[in-house]
């Protein structure tokens, strides 16, 4: 019922793309921070895959950091949801093995300081010289951009 009511709640959200990046393609949204997160996450379970692992970044840097003697806060709130596509996955590691270094892929989500907006970011997969790996891959970024639009 949770996960029903949030996405209820998203359904109003302005929704936007925001920066791309060699790197990384971001998506901005405004709301609350634990109601676009499990948007994400229902939205992967809702194509069929499972979450191996979420990823507390925000925390992390919050612990580690007062070891390092930092004290720029980063993140307000900041998960990554790790997952593979066993359909995506095959299809990238059959057109070549060694692009196992790309599984699992990961959405993340986040709150900048001084900042009302939350932000939604994937590592865009890198062009190869394969033709078949770059054909996968496409479809690899075509499912992250689905599971963003999914959730919003």
């Amino acid at each position: 019922m949770k996960r029903f009511l949030t996405l209820c709640a998203l359904a109003s959200l302005p929704f936007s793309s925001w920066a791309t990046d060699d790197f990384a393609k971001v998506f901005k949204t405004e709301g609350e921070f634990q109601y676009v997160r499990d948007a994400i996450e229902v939205a992967i379970e809702g194509k069929g895959i499972k979450i191996n692992h979420t990823n507390k970044i925000a925390e992390m840097l919050e612990r580690t950091g007062k070891d390092l003697g930092a004290t720029k806060q980063v993140y307000v709130n900041g998960e990554q949801f790790e997952f593979c596509s066993a359909v995506a996955s095959r299809r990238m590691m059959e057109a070549d093995p060694n692009a196992m270094t790309m599984c699992p892929y990961i959405v993340s989500v986040y709150t900048l300081p001084n900042d009302k907006h939350v932000y939604i970011a994937y590592r865009k997969p890198p062009l190869t010289r394969n033709p078949e790996l770059n054909r996968a891959l496409a479809d690899v970024e075509k499912l992250l951009e689905e599971i963003i639009q999914d959730a919003m």
